[in-house]
């Protein structure tokens, strides 16, 4: 179900653990397949949980408990706004508003050629450095204003 390339870098993840404690490398297993897969669907979750040796439902846990990984396909580009308190009020809503104007989609929606998925996100860490934006799970962007947002754009398409 998963490229020898990301079983590999499991396999590097699970051997920063003791052998009886294989469970610890979840997280970055879940979010390997979630690189490959562009998302996590319950069999490719399933299959983590399989190739870990752990329960299923104990993988199908954390991937639902955070919001990094992505139950439901997504757009090639996910962007997340940062909403919290901090980034709201530093320019937050005002970035995640200009987005979805500019996208023509609300929170939660892919634009209709698959290329952006628009989500809230909750506290990054970066609240000095708002308003902030995380691209793919793995890219924080701060200082988002709408010419920020403008150039983030023209750089991913």
């Amino acid at each position: 179900m998963l490229s020898p390339e990301s079983l590999a870098q499991i396999d590097r993840e699970v051997a920063k653990y003791p052998a009886d404690q294989k469970r610890s490398a979840v997280m970055a297993a879940l979010r390997i397949a979630q690189v490959e897969k562009s998302w996590l669907s319950t069999d490719t979750i399933k299959f983590v949980a399989d190739y870990l040796g752990i329960a299923p439902m104990a993988a199908h846990e954390v991937a639902t408990f955070y919001n990094m990984y992505d139950r439901k396909p997504v757009g090639r580009h996910k962007l997340t706004v940062c909403t919290n308190l901090p980034c709201a009020l530093s320019g937050g809503a005002d970035a995640g508003a200009y987005l979805q104007k500019k996208l023509g989609i609300h929170y939660g929606e892919t634009t209709a050629d698959g290329k952006y998925t628009l989500v809230e996100g909750e506290c990054m860490g970066a609240c000095g450095y708002a308003p902030v934006l995380l691209v793919n799970n793995h890219t924080m962007c701060n200082h988002m204003t709408p010419d920020a947002l403008d150039r983030k754009l023209a750089e991913l398409n």
